[in-house]
């Protein structure tokens, strides 16, 4: 079994190999290939991840190059983890929304537009060397944007599923607070990328008890931290939102954080140049402590759970990925990305039935669906026109005069991105 991992040079991509080597019986890969554009992080990182296979002694190659097609080519699945401009154009997308009072992240809002212009033609430029090479292969794509990059693959007819490890990662934090196994805890999680809500926690599978309330009364003032939300407001919800949705419950007081403090991107800057530093050292065989701080958290037994069931009919029996709604939730069109629980299997994922959603979050939903629609015509076909469309829609801007400034900003720092611009 092939596997390629586009963004090879990533610093996320020892955690990755770690999973790898500690779930090979759950994903017994042969070759592993590690691609970037970047020759000396690609080579450095390769070393790493021998040294980890080697380690755990994982019997699977590792190699490495900067010739894309050569490394999709007889693959069976590949991984997409790139970062179109680096860290850079991730300092800028946290930074110039703030000038006009919004916020600034690189996944939502204007600087979530600006990452999705310039990741889309260059995710579907890749895809369409994936299936010359190998039309069977699967596209895993853990790129954000991830539900605006999915679902332009799925319109263009790839072989692609959408990967967050939001519900992972919520998964193991209610399962260490019950002190129970994780494979036990069934999630309702429902949404958008990057805009869920845990609607209900089962034990033992979607048909099993919800113990959301109990967790939420016993544990509610922990599940609040680690939000940064008010536990009064979880109690009035119901519900357990992801982190992102911090962005729209608590806009203003973010911006006022975000514009007296370091941006995430810079932190991050910092923590690379600390992590690589570390992937130098020749001795070094396992994924240094470092690296959860860079978050990223499971998101090697995600991918291989999900690589499993897609290759082998391997894996967890549901998964929580991005894919076509097609009438799972019956107010948002058909040809939506979703983030909710499917049965995955070889023949791809089928979403599992939905509860009816509350209309405080199907409303939300369906405001960041038609921005997401808007910033997709926007990342296909250009103009200065679409992109204000797609701002002007935004649930976080939502202003004319905002969003022409924040168009003319967008198009200024990333010119270089954009061939029509």
């Amino acid at each position: 079994m092939k596997l390629t991992v586009v963004g090879g040079g990533s610093t996320y991509t020892p955690e990755l190999v770690d999973g790898f080597a500690r779930l090979r019986d759950t994903l017994p890969i042969t070759e592993l290939v590690l691609t970037d554009p970047a020759k000396d992080r690609l080579e450095l990182i390769g070393a790493l991840s021998r040294r980890i296979f080697a380690r755990q002694g994982h019997p699977g190659t590792i190699t490495t190059t900067a010739d894309l097609d050569a490394a999709v080519d007889g693959a069976d699945a590949v991984l997409l983890q790139l970062r179109v401009g680096g860290q850079a154009a991730r300092q800028q997308d946290e930074t110039w929304p703030l000038e006009c009072g919004c916020v600034g992240q690189e996944t939502t809002g204007a600087g979530g537009l600006a990452k999705a212009l310039r990741t889309v033609p260059v995710v579907l430029d890749i895809a369409d060397r994936v299936r010359r090479a190998n039309p069977d292969a699967w596209i895993i794509d853990f790129t954000n944007p991830v539900g605006i990059v999915t679902r332009a693959l799925l319109q263009a007819g790839h072989k692609a599923l959408g990967l967050c490890n939001v519900a992972i990662g919520l998964q193991r934090k209610f399962a260490a607070l019950l002190g129970t196994d994780p494979a036990g805890i069934h999630l309702d999680h429902v949404g958008l990328n990057h805009l869920t809500w845990e609607t209900a926690v089962r034990l033992g599978g979607p048909a099993g008890e919800d113990v959301l309330p109990g967790l939420l009364s016993t544990h509610g003032d922990t599940i609040a931290a680690d939000l940064r939300l008010p536990r009064p407001l979880l109690d009035r919800l119901g519900v357990i939102p992801s982190y992102y949705l911090r962005y729209f419950y608590a806009h203003d007081e973010v911006v006022r954080e975000q514009r007296t403090k370091p941006s995430r991107a810079a932190e991050v800057a910092d923590m690379e140049r600390r992590l690589l530093a570390l992937y130098a050292d020749p001795t070094l065989a396992e994924k240094p402590a470092l690296l959860s701080q860079r978050g990223g958290a499971y998101y090697s037994e995600a991918a291989v759970d999900l690589a499993a069931a897609l290759l082998r009919g391997a894996g967890s029996p549901h998964q929580v990925v991005n894919t076509l709604n097609n009438g799972t939730l019956p107010f948002l069109p058909d040809d939506a990305v979703i983030e909710v629980p499917a049965a995955v299997g070889p023949e791809g994922a089928v979403p599992l039935p939905v509860p009816s959603v509350d209309p405080l979050f199907a409303g939300l939903m369906a405001g960041v669906t038609a921005y997401e629609d808007l910033a997709l015509e926007a990342a296909l076909h250009g103009t200065r026109n679409r992109v204000f469309r797609a701002l002007l829609a935004h649930p976080l801007i939502g202003q004319y005069e905002y969003a022409d400034r924040l168009t003319d900003e967008l198009v200024a720092h990333n010119r270089e991105h954009l061939t029509w611009a």
